[in-house]
């Protein structure tokens, strides 16, 4: 395609004709708009690149950008994406990516409200940024969490499995690698690790059974969201390594790739702050999501990782691992 603004005819083909055949009784982005329209007066909003070399790019940046403003204890309204293609394209991509980006936002019940898309030579293949404008909710205990702080001796619960978003996409990515090691069914559940990724049901739960502070993960993995969870709460925390959960198809195909599960990629997992994790995991469990107590938010800045007998401060956040790998 050519460089600049994608043709008007593609834009009509590959873009608006997919959103219009969609959300037929929703306000979007047309040829010559500049913005979506929103009847929500208090918005917020959230901003995700996706620039790693996959190719359901567009369902992972809507679902890292939903997710962003899900975890906060809002309800999103609409996203938008930004599409940069290299010029050796073709549009049978971009009518991909933006169908993927639409199935996302199906999925998380939101519309897809258009975007901006362009042809660069500044990029060696499609850069996807996702933004999600979300509202408060009608639910006081929603709308106490944006300004609730987690305390010292609160008990951190994780949804879920770690580690699933990188799975997923390194499963999918380089399958024909895996499978000459592992059986195919191993490689298609985890391939499927893709479904987990939407964190509303868990997030409307949490909310319900009371919490004080939700991270969610994603780049740099669990590791860099108990440091960014810990330095949010100003406190230090006590976290036990066996404890945090992770399926066992992340973990090998993680040794596969030589690289740390608790530092890839973890959408579709939550760190919840609680005075009553056991309540917490409960109700989680009663409706089918499982998660696990890790440990405890402590006084001051330590922030620990134990592993058996051993005791290892965290370290400060590090470039997640799938760059290695799909970087």
């Amino acid at each position: 395609m050519r460089i600049g603004k994608i043709t008007e005819n593609a834009l009509k083909r590959s873009v608006l004709k997919q959103i219009k055949t969609e959300f037929k009784n929703k306000t979007s982005a047309a040829v010559g708009t500049d913005c979506a329209f929103s009847e929500s007066k208090k918005t917020f909003s959230t901003t995700c690149p996706l620039t790693e070399d996959v190719s359901d790019i567009g369902y992972y940046a809507v679902m890292k950008a939903v997710n962003g403003i899900v975890s906060q204890g809002l309800k999103p309204d609409q996203v938008l994406a930004s599409i940069l293609l290299p010029e050796n394209a073709d549009e049978r991509v971009l009518k991909k990516i933006v169908a993927d980006a639409i199935s996302a936002a199906k999925k998380c019940g939101v519309v897809y409200s258009g975007g901006h898309t362009e042809v660069s030579g500044a990029v060696i293949r499609p850069v996807v940024t996702a933004t999600c404008i979300g509202v408060t909710k009608e639910d006081d205990r929603a709308e106490a969490l944006l300004t609730a702080k987690p305390k010292a001796g609160q008990e951190l619960v994780i949804t879920k499995w770690v580690a699933l978003e990188g799975t997923a996409m390194l499963s999918s990515e380089k399958f024909e690698l895996l499978s000459k090691k592992y059986p195919v069914p191993f490689i298609d559940e985890a391939k499927a690790f893709k479904e987990y990724l939407d964190i509303a049901e868990e997030m409307d739960i949490a909310i319900k059974a009371g919490i004080s502070g939700c991270h969610d993960l994603s780049n740099g993995g669990v590791f860099a969201g108990l440091w960014e969870f810990a330095s949010r709460a100003g406190l230090g925390l006590r976290v036990d390594l066996k404890k945090i959960p992770i399926r066992q198809e992340s973990v090998e195909i993680c040794e596969f790739f030589e690289i740390n599960p608790y530092q890839l990629l973890s959408g579709g997992a939550l760190i919840l702050s609680t005075d009553n994790g056991e309540r917490l995991v409960s109700a989680l469990e009663a409706a089918g999501i499982p998660a696990a107590i890790v440990g405890t938010l402590e006084e001051g800045k330590d922030r620990l990782i134990i592993n058996s007998d051993e005791t290892r401060f965290l370290e400060l956040p590090q470039a997640d691992e799938i760059h290695k790998i799909l970087g």
